[in-house]
């Protein structure tokens, strides 16, 4: 029987993925300038890329690419005996959307920032409660 210590240290990637996710979910709620949100949602989307990578590795598999022997020889494949591709494959377009989305989050603050001045939320709004009323 594995003491909780030991199923702590065995499962290490994942008490990561709970860090990183709270990291990045307390910096979208918690914080008011829109770069740190920003960090805080890039945060969270790398801790959910880490999460599907871990999920997708298997102890003692191999990458999935079959090897032929000589020609007449048949034999079995056994797919337990290798990685599925398909998350890592998925995780690399999650990159890709990650790095889209951190691209035009940054343009859009940007913009905010010429317009308002300030990346601070409380004062945007300030702002626009300002304009609308004056």
């Amino acid at each position: 029987m594995e003491s909780i210590g030991d199923l702590i240290i065995a499962k290490y990637n994942y008490w990561a993925v709970i860090t990183l996710l709270l990291i990045g979910l307390y910096a979208m709620i918690a914080k008011k300038n829109l770069v740190k949100k920003i960090i805080g949602m890039n945060i969270f989307q790398t801790a959910i890329i880490l999460f599907y990578v871990s999920i997708g590795s298997k102890k003692g598999a191999t990458i999935p690419i079959i090897l032929h022997g000589p020609a007449g020889s048949s034999h079995a494949v056994h797919a337990a005996d290798y990685i599925n591709p398909l998350p890592h494959v998925l995780m690399l377009t999650a990159i890709v959307v990650s790095v889209a989305t951190l691209g035009v989050a940054l343009a859009l603050a940007m913009k905010i920032y010429s317009q308002y001045g300030t990346l601070e939320e409380d004062e945007i709004l300030e702002k626009i409660m300002e304009s609308e009323t004056g």
